[in-house]
């Protein structure tokens, strides 16, 4: 493809601020407000110009930009390559109408030894320009940028004075090309290719294809967002699905009004075909920049807890890990369902704060090959991010092999290592005001717990969770507060910063059967007592007025 200069007018000129930008928040690996925000003058380019600063390598190395499609995302990449050039960035790497799924972005990443990258995103949460837009930065090693770096672009926020651009006409994203701006070289690519050529590596496609070729439908919901142009050329063009599996598969800058969160309240049109119908045996979803999965089988929900724990018991249906595992981790909030399949496998498996960095530094040093979060996020050691396709593949690789119903998975499942009745609470929208006072009587009153009943059992823990890291000694505090009884059950209280109105409030419930008793209880039902005390204690329905949680999981 021919280079393309484009205008001579692209001079170089630094742009004074008139206030200190101050809105991104210590120990976040980006920013996440409302789009109306972000388009007041300078913001943007604000939080940009605080990441070239501090980004080591950043002059002469390669980047890779690119989004979830929502309203702002061609404006940003624009705005961003411009200062990129400004800073004196040798490549920039970006994708066809800047469509690039989160895991794709890592996968990128990695495969060009990039100094790092920066997606445009909001995940979940709604898009358009009533909704949220969001600018994350990616480390070289693919995930999210660390602690000590994210805290010295927080600090650089706080005194910057200006920001440096340069003019320039937009680059053309609509296809692939190769174009400069300035001495800065753009290479716009397929963006889709190189991350299927990615799962070819990990599944038996033909294995997959033999089961979605074979009367075994499947309903795939992008909602809309980044995953759906991935899906359609995965599950429909190669893997053999018939036309019309992937629904909502355009991404739209408002994500056509959806909410692009999977889970049973925001995906629920995709949930009505599997728990009401019979046509359907396999349904997933993805949320907005496509790292989060939701898997669904014929009158079946599947936790993300114990998805999980699911994929590590038949990890060796997968060839890229048919030798075994290394390890695992989960977040601490996630519940314990995994832990009872290491102990059986005699693999480590570790705890780690909620937030996909701390599971780097366990892939990185080679000390476990999955993981995963209770907020539908689960992945590998093929990048450094949760993947919600590479998910979705993971179970039906499994499907293929085990030939039987996600149901049946299920129960044989638990009938060989016991269930964790889980369940999450989300609170959303509380004054930020209430939440925090909420959070902070809970916390002040933890240790008064200990020893004490609390729905039926003993407390014989109660803590704000500490996590040491095994890899570089750092500790991080106040990650949940815990009450652990003593039959195992937990509950774990969190304040929630994705959201750009008020606070969340996240209440994690779990209570452990053995293969011995009821498997088939109605989550609600069986962690009702611990629903009714935790009310109780932290006292949720006086302060915020909420009867019920805004979404159940």
């Amino acid at each position: 493809m021919p280079f393309i200069e484009l205008s001579s007018d692209d001079t170089h000129f630094s742009v004074a601020l008139p206030t200190p930008f101050t809105d991104q928040k210590p120990g976040t690996s980006g920013l996440r407000k409302s789009t109306k925000k972000f388009q007041e003058p300078h913001y943007l380019e604000s939080f940009v110009e605080a990441i070239f600063q501090i980004l080591p390598g950043v002059q002469d190395g390669v980047l890779i930009v690119g989004g979830d499609g929502r309203f702002g995302n061609r404006n940003a990449i624009d705005v961003i390559l411009r200062m990129a050039a400004a800073h004196r960035v040798k490549k920039v790497i970006t994708t066809v109408d800047g469509i690039l799924s989160t895991p794709a972005a890592s996968h990128l990443i990695r495969t060009h030894k990039a100094v790092g990258g920066i997606i445009l995103s909001a995940s979940h949460n709604s898009g358009g320009l009533d909704g949220d837009f969001g600018v994350k930065l990616n480390g070289p090693n693919g995930g999210p940028a660390s602690e000590a770096l994210t805290n010295q672009i927080y600090s650089c926020t706080k005194t910057l004075e200006r920001y440096h651009i340069i003019k320039n006409d937009p680059i053309c994203l609509n296809e692939p090309g190769n174009f400069f701006i300035k001495s800065m070289y753009v290479e716009v690519i397929d963006g889709i290719d190189g991350y299927i050529d990615l799962m070819q590596q990990i599944f038996d496609f033909d294995r997959i294809s033999s089961l979605l070729t074979n009367d075994f439908l499947i309903a795939f919901d992008a909602l809309n967002a980044v995953t759906g142009p991935y899906a359609k050329k995965l599950l429909e063009e190669i893997l053999g699905s018939r036309p019309g599996t992937v629904r909502n598969g355009i991404p739209l800058e408002d994500f056509g009004g959806c909410h692009p969160d999977p889970n049973l309240t925001y995906a629920k049109d995709l949930a009505d075909l599997l728990l009401n119908g019979q046509e359907y045996s396999f349904g997933a979803a993805c949320d907005g920049d496509g790292d989060r999965n939701m898997i669904l089988g014929r009158n079946c929900f599947v936790n993300p807890s114990d998805s999980l724990a699911v994929l590590t018991a038949n990890s060796s249906c997968v060839p890229a890990y048919s030798e075994g595992l290394l390890g695992v981790a989960r977040s601490m909030p996630t519940s314990a369902a995994v832990d009872v399949v290491a102990k059986d496998l005699g693999i480590n498996c570790f705890e780690t704060p909620t937030g996909w960095k701390f599971f780097g530094n366990l892939l990185d040093s080679g000390q476990i090959t999955i993981c995963g979060e209770e907020s539908f996020g689960t992945g590998s050691n093929h990048i450094r991010e949760k993947d919600g396709l590479w998910a979705v593949l993971f179970w039906l690789q499994i499907l293929a092999e085990k030939k039987c119903s996600v149901k049946d998975l299920m129960m044989q499942h638990w009938s060989r290592f016991g269930r964790h009745y889980y369940s999450r609470h989300d609170y959303e929208s509380i004054s930020s005001e209430i939440a925090q006072d909420l959070y902070g009587n809970v916390e002040l009153r933890l240790p008064s717990l200990i020893g004490k009943p609390f729905a039926g059992q003993n407390v014989s823990h109660a803590d704000n969770f500490i996590y040491k890291d095994s890899v570089d000694s750092s500790i991080t505090t106040n990650q949940g507060l815990r009450i652990l009884l003593d039959d195992g059950s937990r509950v774990i209280m969190r304040l929630s910063g994705t959201g750009t109105q008020g606070a969340t409030l996240r209440v994690y419930l779990e209570s452990y059967v053995s293969s011995n008793n009821d498997l088939n209880q109605d989550p609600q039902i069986a962690l009702s007592q611990l629903i009714e005390s935790i009310d109780l204690f932290a006292e949720i329905t006086k302060r915020t007025g909420m009867t019920r949680p805004t979404v159940i999981t």
